[in-house]
């Protein structure tokens, strides 16, 4: 995708709610949502905004949160920040923005703290154009030179080994198809077995011998959401890290102290 053809610039949802009560994380720091969450002094959610601000092709920032007329009254810094209730999940979150905005929509998530100018741009230019919706990934060895003794989730895929960003394009109208899809596997969250059939037997079956690549991914899951589908490879091993433990925040502190903060 080339930003210069989204006209006023692409809009930037930021999913900063929560399901299921208090954060664990953010309870045990006293605040009431995980996006409030002080990282090195500063709100992951200010410093996600920060990010998204120093973006030139960033036209617009949405931010959804549960009560934001409440929720967010004591913290500065969201000057020309559009504020949206969230939805009952992330993706009715993000289909209700969707909705109102159009696209190109780019989503992410409060707790990215890391989240830099650098990382929003590389994905928006390296965006394949055949792709309605893509997500953006890095690969084991990049994250694990940065953080050695990070714990992800992995993809393990027979061309290489990868950790989600929490960062995504919807780039066309007929992205729309992709978060339907999303919002169908969501409603079984909590049944893996259905889950697994909405995805398709197969390529589960062929990821669990090892034989999934990641266009072979990308593919059985444009079967499924008929919409097609992309992925970008970040060089960045900090766009892999969220924060959802404490030993995430001592890692995103770690980070962001010795040589000072700056979204750029």
């Amino acid at each position: 995708m080339n930003p210069s053809a989204a006209g006023a610039g692409v809009t930037a949802l930021v999913l900063a709610g929560q399901r299921g009560g208090t954060d664990p994380l953010a309870a045990s720091r006293g605040v009431s949502h995980k996006a409030l969450l002080p990282v090195a002094g500063v709100p992951m959610l200010l410093r996600v905004v920060a990010a998204l601000r120093a973006t030139p092709a960033i036209g617009r920032i949405v931010v959804s949160i549960e009560q934001p007329e409440t929720t967010l009254t004591a913290l500065d810094g969201l000057s020309g920040v559009i504020l949206r209730p969230a939805g009952a999940s992330p993706a009715r979150s993000a289909a209700a923005i969707l909705e109102e905005f159009g696209t190109p929509l780019l989503v992410t998530t409060a707790d990215h703290a890391l989240l830099s100018a650098a990382m929003v741009t590389h994905l928006l230019n390296a965006a394949p154009p055949e792709a309605a919706a893509l997500a953006a990934l890095a690969r084991r060895e990049t994250v694990l030179l940065e953080f050695p003794e990070t714990r992800r989730s992995w993809l393990r895929l027979r061309d290489g080994t990868f950790s989600g960003c929490n960062l995504f394009l919807l780039a066309r109208p007929e992205a729309a198809r992709a978060v339907g899809f999303w919002l169908k596997l969501e409603q079984h969250r909590k049944r893996p077995l259905m889950m697994a059939w909405m995805l398709g037997l197969l390529p589960l079956l062929r990821y669990a011998l090892g034989l999934m690549t990641l266009q072979g991914v990308a593919r059985a899951l444009e079967r499924r959401s008929s919409v097609r589908l992309g992925f970008v490879e970040l060089p960045f091993g900090a766009a892999a890290v969220d924060v959802d433990k404490p030993s995430d925040l001592v890692l995103a502190e770690t980070a962001l102290c010795p040589a000072g903060w700056s979204p750029e």
